[in-house]
């Protein structure tokens, strides 16, 4: 589609978004990338940073509150990223578990990208992870969790800025990591965490592409 290849040059232009895979492939195989989460354009760059044929089953999780209620922002990431939403405030929830547009994605072999922090962090380093990748994990745990850390976007778009600054940002796509049998959720989140937090030096034993 039109938009989705407009998306993907302009972030190449403005910030890079250069993927390095040092943990894992670029292959076709069910994931949920999880990243820390420092400006509005993360989603973008995580998904510029895909290669085509992993696009088009990878959905980014984007939150209503900010991406679905102005009709040029949902156009954006509908059309252009076909991304999931998730309601995040209480007044734009409906009855029943606020995951499920995701399980409804996993369950049709799809991919997601998601922020667990929940919120955006000036930090470098994320702030402790909320529990929905616990719940997606448990109720999915064949699906590979690949850890992923934005370099630079922390200083490229800081909270509050309007335009990029020319900086380059790299997505470090790290090592895949599955919920154990029977691990503690605040366990998993802190390993999850410290996952993303890995990601920031390359693996010497990984793979780069």
């Amino acid at each position: 589609m039109f938009i989705s290849r407009f998306l993907q040059l302009l972030i190449r232009l403005l910030i890079g978004a250069y993927p390095r895979w040092i943990g894992c492939k670029p292959v076709a195989t069910q994931r949920i990338y999880f990243a820390n989460h420092t400006s509005h354009i993360d989603t973008l760059a995580i998904w510029a940073a895909l290669p085509t044929h992993l696009q088009a089953r990878t959905h980014p999780v984007a939150a209503f509150d900010y991406w679905g209620k102005s009709k040029f922002k949902r156009y954006i990431v509908t059309e252009g990223l076909n991304a999931v939403f998730i309601a995040r405030s209480k007044e734009d929830r409906t009855e029943g578990d606020p995951l499920e547009p995701l399980y409804a994605t996993l369950a049709q072999g799809d991919s997601l990208i998601i922020f667990p922090e929940g919120t955006r962090n000036k930090e470098a380093i994320p702030q402790a992870f909320k529990s929905g990748i616990y719940y997606l994990a448990q109720k999915f745990p064949n699906v590979e969790l690949v850890p992923v850390y934005l370099e630079n976007l922390n200083r490229i778009m800081p909270k509050g800025a309007f335009w990029p600054v020319p900086l380059v940002c790299t997505a470090r796509f790290g090592k895949p990591l599955f919920l154990k049998e029977g691990e503690d959720k605040d366990v998993f989140l802190m390993r999850a965490r410290q996952a993303v937090i890995d990601a920031r030096a390359p693996f010497q034993q990984g793979v780069t592409l």
